[in-house]
């Protein structure tokens, strides 16, 4: 059964006969008596009753026809999509950006973005991966890039790349080897995303990991901005925790060691949009983007 058939099956149950048909379709009118013809003869079915004056649907015509309706209706929806992506005229996308975003070379998304689609205008929203979510789930942004975990429902979460979380002291004393939960709970700490406090999904972490350990981890100092975290930490006033790609990046500041966890910990960066809901063609491209970029990134 194709498209091919579908569509001369659809045009001749409306228009009533094959002639009529192959008009709206314009091709020729043994083209359509044809593909009906194949259609039944496939199936073994005559989908319709040859009258005098018009078709009329048979009980297996009947049947067929909400199908070959969606079959047809699907794929035009389809072709559209692919010419609403080659050609994004005008509209606003909203997308939502995990914290630290420019860390993942994310600053770019933009960029790249208005460099192919220039007419359509965007609004990449950075915030904690609590409220992408929650912003997700509620439909007032249509996608984002969060780390896991969230706690929504009805997400469609699609994983991308995994970056490791490393305790970070500007005492070269307190980073010769991995660091336990226990040490941590000790450790004059220093955390960001204060306003999310233990909601932040890598806090989360930490937290399960110090309640299976029997211990409480309690901040000296909370601070919103990891730059504010990793200021600190240099002048010896604490220590703090960052993702590799922070710790690696011109960000950190000199004299600021790092060391893995004893028990590897990693903030897992994922795709999340709506689960019952279709992405308008937009906010497909720049998810599109963003997940080229973390790729090509965890390739690299």
């Amino acid at each position: 059964m194709t498209l091919r058939q579908m569509r001369a099956f659809l045009a001749a149950a409306r228009l009533g006969s094959f002639s009529a048909a192959a008009r709206a379709l314009g091709v020729a009118q043994a083209s359509v008596s044809e593909l009906i013809r194949k259609l039944e003869d496939e199936h073994g079915a005559a989908v319709f009753s040859r009258g005098p004056r018009r078709l009329v649907l048979t009980a297996a015509g009947t049947a067929l026809l909400p199908f070959a309706e969606q079959a047809v209706a699907a794929a035009d929806a389809g072709a559209q999509a692919l010419r609403s992506v080659r050609s994004l005229q005008g509209g606003v996308a909203t997308f939502g950006l995990l914290r630290n975003a420019a860390y993942y070379l994310l600053s770019d998304l933009a960029q790249q973005f208005h460099e192919r689609y220039p007419d359509v205008r965007i609004r990449l929203i950075g915030l904690n991966s609590v409220e992408v979510a929650a912003a997700v789930s509620a439909g007032t942004v249509e996608a984002g890039l969060v780390v896991l975990p969230v706690e929504q429902d009805d997400l469609v979460v699609t994983p991308l790349l995994r970056d490791e979380v490393v305790y970070a002291s500007a005492d070269p004393a307190r980073v010769t080897e991995p660091i336990t939960i226990g040490q941590l709970a000790e450790a004059r700490l220093i955390l960001y995303d204060a306003h999310y406090g233990w909601k932040d999904p890598t806090r989360r972490q930490l937290a399960e990991r110090a309640q299976l350990a029997g211990v409480r981890l309690a901040p000296w100092i909370e601070v919103e901005h990891v730059e504010s975290a990793l200021a600190l930490t240099a002048r010896g006033i604490g220590d703090t925790i960052v993702s590799r790609a922070v710790a690696t990046s011109s960000s950190c500041p000199e004299g600021v060691h790092t060391v893995p966890f004893a028990q590897p910990l990693f903030d897992t960066i994922a795709l999340v949009r709506r689960r019952a809901e279709v992405l308008s063609p937009a906010s497909q491209e720049l998810a599109r983007l963003a997940q080229q970029m973390l790729l090509d990134q965890r390739r690299s």
